[in-house]
């Protein structure tokens, strides 16, 4: 797991747990709008299924949105409710726009221009898990193609 050598021991254990979880949807089939492990689920509810197991309840209720990556009306949801609720990068120690830390959840841009429409959580050695149409959650490997799509590195709250 790529962590800081600064990172305090319970940082280090809640993002080895975030890692963990993730690991563990990984075969649960494509559902859109779903977040149920083995179950379904979409790439937004995989994040919401890591949330719930480190965070605990879900902060907000998910509005209807479409499975589509392109289309946009010029608003950004998913990027507006990271950032309510998911912990900027450089709040932390560690890599400043560099690499995401194990742990993070990455925001992608899937279309030029479009809204940030895609996410998965960061496992560490250039890998994520996440969950597209078609394919069930999978660790796939962050390539240079998925990295010019990062919209954003946001990290899960530490638990209080």
């Amino acid at each position: 797991m790529t962590m800081t050598p600064a990172m305090p021991d319970a940082e280090i254990a809640h993002r080895a747990a975030i890692v963990a979880h993730a690991y563990a949807w990984v075969g649960t089939p494509y559902v859109h709008q779903a977040s149920v492990m083995g179950r379904g689920t979409d790439c937004l509810g995989l994040v919401r299924g890591v949330w719930r197991h480190v965070a605990g309840t879900e902060p907000e209720a998910v509005p209807p949105y479409t499975p589509g990556w392109g289309e946009g009306d010029g608003t950004e949801p998913l990027l507006d409710a990271a950032r309510r609720w998911l912990v900027p990068r450089e709040a932390r120690e560690g890599p400043r726009g560099g690499e995401p830390l194990a742990g993070d959840v990455l925001l992608f841009r899937m279309a030029r221009g479009g809204p940030a429409k895609h996410c998965g959580v960061y496992v560490g050695e250039d890998r994520f898990v996440h969950a597209y149409s078609g394919r069930a959650v999978t660790a796939a490997w962050l390539s240079r193609w998925w990295r010019a799509r990062v919209a954003a590195v946001r990290s899960f709250p530490l638990p209080e």
